[in-house]
């Protein structure tokens, strides 16, 4: 159950009504009714998640790279610095890995274990949105409401992709609504210091499952709602000490022993990872300001009657005084305002958004009193279609991966046999070493001296600035074209996977058999013949 929810949170449920004043009005129900309908829920989410994420192969990049660092944190079993190729990886913190090689260690290394974070962050942020609902609108809303965030085709897909825009999208939308509850609890002079210190809490949890966006979102949305709707005096309630250090006492170890292991993390991990990559333009996939509404807007086409009715809906119509409905319009706008500032704009940035998007749509619903016949087909209608769109992209990705080298990976693995060396030609796969299970870093072939793999967004310049904080390291892994017939000539036989046709430009002295091409990519069994060279 939900950090923030004390039992009695669910015993004496709330109901603003949504009038001026908005005075509350307590509901005596029976314990064990209150606690059976939010497990059910609970569960109900966490299966509708789940089940489906077992059926497409990791996808590349995001999901090779994260997946792949997890599993090398689980076979090395170095649990505190993630590695890609066995060099420090500090582009993300570690709440991901931690939970993937977790879920790997008991699950197995497959698809479905591999997806347990944003999975996780997923439940997370849904049954805090319903949870919270329950309790200051009502268990009509809260059902409806759960359901438009579950069947939300951008967060099922968003839910079911390894990388960490779930994860933390989970850990700020529940720290939003404990911040809240803390304020309303206020409202109501009812004890708030358990609310308030597990948002404290779960804003350090945020920082660890992508950095500082964990507790930047959260403290800007209360900062705007608290100001827009004149509680701006309960901000020096918010900032409570004792709550910083609970802050402090789950963000603050992993960074410092990062610091102290490696010279410079805090400029990397904090400047150039935070700061410059928000404001810099040379990153990847740069879009318009308008990016993230349109995405929006046609991730929620199957609730098409509920968005007009947001769009037109009158004055008369509007609930004056609703404090959980001015949180949500507040929410959206702040969210999607904030990540459409910069030039970089990634789908998966813009999922904090998607929990108060749902609530909105469900709202629009509710307020149409008695609620006609006609309205609950459209509702139902909505939600299949909704459903329906979410779960017909996962099976199209399962039965066209487009972007994956499992086929390669699996015949590596085949026909491997164990202590013979692979490498890599002109690329890393990040999904390979994860399906082949390899437990050792591949070397990377490539022109390593271009002075472009600084200027870029790619997985050159991910290796070779990992390669900086353990130089030795990567002069072993990362290896100049010059020196690839050196390395092949290490062992009486190596596996180089590449670009097709690749190998050939190099033309080696060693007999390469082909084993497998798929979608360009070539796997080969090379066999020294390092007399033969000249």
């Amino acid at each position: 159950m939900h950090p923030f929810l004390a039992p009695d949170y669910l015993d004496a449920p709330v109901a603003l009504h949504h009038r001026p004043g908005w005075t509350a009005h307590p509901t005596v129900v029976d314990a064990s009714r209150a606690w059976r309908e939010p497990m059910w829920v609970a569960l109900a989410i966490l299966v509708w998640l789940a089940a489906s994420a077992w059926a497409r192969p990791l996808m590349l990049p995001d999901e090779g790279r994260y997946v792949g660092v997890a599993w090398e944190m689980l076979v090395s079993d170095h649990w505190l610095a993630p590695t890609l190729d066995g060099l420090p990886f500090f582009h993300k913190p570690p709440l991901f890995y931690w939970i993937t090689a977790a879920s790997m260690s008991m699950f197995g290394a497959n698809p479905w274990a591999a997806r347990a974070a944003p999975l996780l962050g997923a439940w997370l942020g849904a049954v805090a949105l319903y949870l919270f609902t329950r309790r200051w609108v009502g268990s009509v809303a809260a059902r409806r409401v759960a359901l438009a965030l579950a069947v939300q085709p951008l967060f099922l897909i968003g839910g079911q992709f390894a990388n960490m825009d779930m994860l933390v999208a989970g850990c700020i939308t529940a720290t939003i609504l404990a911040a809240a509850d803390a304020v309303l609890r206020m409202e109501q002079k009812q004890p708030f210091r358990r609310s308030l210190a597990a948002a404290y809490a779960l804003a350090g949890l945020g920082i660890l499952a992508k950095g500082l966006i964990g507790a930047a979102i959260p403290g800007l949305v209360m900062l705007v709602w608290l100001v827009a709707t004149q509680r701006w005096r309960k901000v020096p309630a918010l900032l409570w000490l004792p709550g910083l250090g609970v802050f402090l006492a789950v963000a603050a170890p992993w960074c410092v022993a990062m610091q102290q292991q490696f010279a410079g993390f805090f400029h990397y991990f904090f400047v150039v990872q935070h700061f410059q990559r928000f404001v810099g333009s040379g990153f990847n996939n740069v879009q318009p300001f308008w990016f993230y509404p349109a995405v929006l807007l046609l991730f929620s086409l199957p609730w098409a009657p509920m968005l007009y009715r947001l769009a037109v809906r009158r004055d008369g119509d509007r609930k004056p005084g609703d404090p959980v409905r001015s949180l949500m319009g507040v929410w959206l706008v702040t969210v999607v305002v904030f990540f459409s500032l910069p030039q970089s704009k990634l789908l998966g940035y813009v999922l904090p958004a998607v929990p108060p998007l749902a609530y909105l749509l469900a709202d629009s619903l509710s307020a149409l009193q008695p609620l006609s016949q006609r309205m609950h087909k459209v509702w139902r209608a909505s939600n299949v279609l909704a459903a329906a769109l979410g779960l017909g992209a996962i099976a199209w990705l399962a039965v066209v991966p487009t972007k994956s080298t499992a086929e390669i990976a699996a015949a590596l693995q085949t026909h491997r046999a164990p202590g013979e060396p692979v490498l890599m030609l002109q690329h890393y796969f990040y999904d390979v070493p994860f399906y082949a299970r390899l437990h050792d870093p591949v070397t990377v072939v490539d022109d390593w001296q271009d002075p472009e793999i600084r200027t870029e967004d790619s997985w050159r310049k991910e290796l070779v600035d990992a390669g900086g904080f353990a130089p030795a390291k990567a002069a072993a892994v990362l290896v100049d074209a010059s020196r690839l017939r050196a390395v092949l000539c290490r062992a009486p036989v190596s596996w180089v996977i590449g670009p097709a046709h690749a190998l050939d430009a190099y033309a080696l002295p060693h007999r390469a058999q082909e084993v497998l091409t798929e979608r360009g990519t070539t796997l080969w069994r090379v066999d020294a013949a390092c007399r033969a060279a000249p």
